[in-house]
């Protein structure tokens, strides 16, 4: 009897372990694929940077108006990356997390940009053995104690949006 529990708790800890090892593992090529898309936007590789993208990906920008499905970001996009250098964002800190089929991942992260600090979130899907990039949001940060002075700026325009969207 002593030898089943033995037995139970040595397979327990070997699963625990091992599922430990698949998460990292796949926290790993989440954070690859995360890395190699701000790489390619970087380097202006537009085929690269669409095809880490599910067919069905949406991109919400920093702008109120910005929410693309992927043709609509892929229109507005093409101008930046035919010049030769869309954008540069690389990450300083992310977590990565993931739902109990394994096949879904969210994510948060701080960004250095040309925005300075912004902050970016999503989702992941695993297709196959790829994991692409289904949902991301991307919006500036800012300081707690200077949201006043944004507000003066944003308000005229952001005021004109909300009154828009009041009459729908």
């Amino acid at each position: 009897m002593k030898t089943f529990f033995l037995s139970l708790a040595l397979l327990a800890v070997v699963s625990f372990d091992s599922l430990q090892y698949k998460e990292s593992d796949e926290k790993q090529q989440v954070n690859a694929t995360l890395d190699a898309w701000h790489k390619a936007a970087a380097e202006a590789n537009y085929n690269a940077y669409f095809g880490m993208m599910t067919e069905d990906a949406i991109f919400i920008g920093t702008d109120p108006t910005e929410n693309w499905d992927l043709k609509a970001f892929q229109a507005f996009a093409k101008p930046y990356f035919d010049k030769g250098k869309a954008w540069d964002f690389k990450a300083m800190e992310r977590h990565v997390y993931f739902d109990k089929s394994g096949k879904l991942a969210w994510f948060d992260e701080l960004l250095n940009t040309q925005m300075k600090i912004c902050r970016g979130s999503g989702v992941l899907v695993k297709i196959d053995k790829e994991w692409k990039i289904k949902h991301y949001v991307l919006s500036m940060t800012i300081p707690n104690d200077n949201t006043n002075e944004v507000i003066k700026i944003i308000a005229p325009i952001e005021d004109a949006l909300i009154q828009k969207g009041r009459s729908k």
